[in-house]
């Protein structure tokens, strides 16, 4: 008896690859245009918090201050990648129909969470002494 492994047929692989692609377009498609809403919603965040505890946030406006922010802004959307992890996943699962509302929820809640973070991060920026 031949215990080594066959390798899959060529048609199999192909197959395979095409469904990993599928799925990665797809959800390309989906995150990608709803990133822009993720910003607005965490740079609105900010803003607000920047105006309600003006004029003391004038003060602590720096350049490291921006830096900061700028840093904080780019973390925040490398988190937002966390998506794709959890996308991926669901697809693979075979529930990609159920999925379709799944996302919008994990958008929302996702985007809510940052913007808790981000409201805290701000405030601690813009009232600390």
């Amino acid at each position: 008896m031949n215990t080594e492994h066959s390798p899959l047929p060529e048609t199999q692989v192909v197959t395979s690859i095409s469904r990993v692609r599928g799925y990665i377009a797809d959800g390309l498609r989906y995150w990608e245009p709803r990133r822009l809403i993720f910003n607005v919603v965490l740079g609105l965040t900010v803003v607000g918090d920047f105006v309600v505890h003006r004029p003391q946030s004038w003060t602590k406006l720096t350049v490291d201050t921006i830096l900061g922010l700028f840093l904080l802004a780019v973390l925040a959307n490398v988190c937002y990648c966390a998506a794709y992890a959890v996308d991926l996943f669901v697809q693979f699962s075979g529930l990609h129909a159920a999925w379709t509302k799944g996302r919008t929820v994990v958008l929302i809640v996702g985007t809510a969470f940052a913007a808790v973070i981000a409201h805290f991060i701000s405030m601690g920026i813009f009232t600390g002494n």
